[in-house]
């Protein structure tokens, strides 16, 4: 696979960029992303042992959003194109097994982004009668997720947090001026 390298404890890395899609059968694979606000699904079929991890940047696309190619940044498309990659590889509808990472709020003061792709994924998932496992979204972090597609174990570990407000510290009082006369120059 392209974009894959191997790593010192034999497993092969596979990084998924922002409006990817993976799918894999292979032991060795760890399908990998970094999240802010996007979501990424992995999805696993226990019993043929066969799992994908997607990356969507948004939900669903506006109503004056008509361009073909940027279709795969959104989450309504990403979610199919991961079902169906499954089931060409022989996953089984009712067997799929789902996580959902992401879906942070990283800006203040704007739309949150996150929890609505979060809020999609979930109704997604429901909607299609795919069981929702484990979930880490939301927060002000961004997320590394680390996935095992074969097995379905994933990893999810935050990669940076927004920043603590810097501490105040307290202005060095002034001497008082020892009393006396004053001399100007």
């Amino acid at each position: 696979m392209k974009n894959a390298v191997r790593t010192v404890d034999g497993l092969r890395r596979i990084t998924i960029m922002q409006g990817e899609t993976k799918v894999s059968d292979d032991p060795e694979a760890v399908l990998t992303t970094v999240l802010g606000s996007c979501i990424s699904a992995c999805l696993f079929d226990p019993v043929v042992k066969v799992g994908g991890l997607n990356h969507f940047l948004l939900a669903e696309p506006g109503s004056n959003d008509t361009d073909v190619s940027s279709l795969q940044r959104y989450g309504v498309y990403a979610m199919e194109v991961l079902i169906n990659a499954m089931l060409a590889m022989g996953a089984t509808r009712t067997n799929l097994k789902a996580r959902i990472y992401g879906g942070a709020s990283l800006r203040d003061g704007f739309r949150d982004i996150g929890a609505t792709n979060a809020l999609f994924a979930r109704r997604f998932l429901r909607d299609e009668r795919i069981a929702l496992v484990g979930e880490d979204v939301g927060g002000y972090g961004a997320r590394r997720v680390e996935f095992r597609p074969t097995l379905g174990l994933a990893r999810c570990r935050v990669a940076n947090v927004r920043p603590v407000e810097q501490l105040r510290v307290a202005p060095v009082p002034v001497p008082v001026a020892a009393v006396g006369d004053v001399e100007f120059f």
